[in-house]
């Protein structure tokens, strides 16, 4: 009786899956610092997989879609992930944004008064207007 050596097989095909599963991941990396169009076709032409096979991994599936999504609505090319702006970096403008409103209030404020003092000043040198 022969052993049993289907465990090669089965590793040759967990070898074949994590391979083909990388070509796929590094080509959405490609795409997206390259600002490239992310669709299932262009991913499976480019990594050289199946349209199907990449419709049947969950997680590379909703990369597709998340970034298909980003670049939907944007008019012109897609913008590359190095230059899109982060939560964090869109969180500071806001601060900044914020902090100029507030002194631009307080500045409003203080010449509204300089105002009133000028006015009143002229308003008490000149009683008959």
């Amino acid at each position: 009786m022969h052993a049993d050596k289907s465990h090669h097989l089965t590793a040759a095909a967990q070898r074949r899956h994590e391979t083909t599963r990388a070509k796929a991941t590094q080509t959405l990396r490609d795409l997206d610092r390259e600002g490239g169009a992310v669709t299932f076709q262009i991913v499976a032409q480019k990594a050289q997989v199946s349209r199907s096979w990449l419709y049947t991994q969950e997680d590379i599936r909703a990369e597709i879609r998340r970034l298909r999504d980003l670049q939907r609505g944007r008019s012109g090319a897609p913008v590359p992930a190095s230059q899109r702006s982060t939560d964090a970096s869109l969180l500071r403008r806001l601060e900044v944004a914020n902090a100029r409103v507030r002194d631009l209030a307080a500045e409003n404020q203080r010449l509204r008064k300089q105002l009133e003092h000028a006015l009143g000043r002229l308003r008490t040198s000149n009683p008959d207007q």
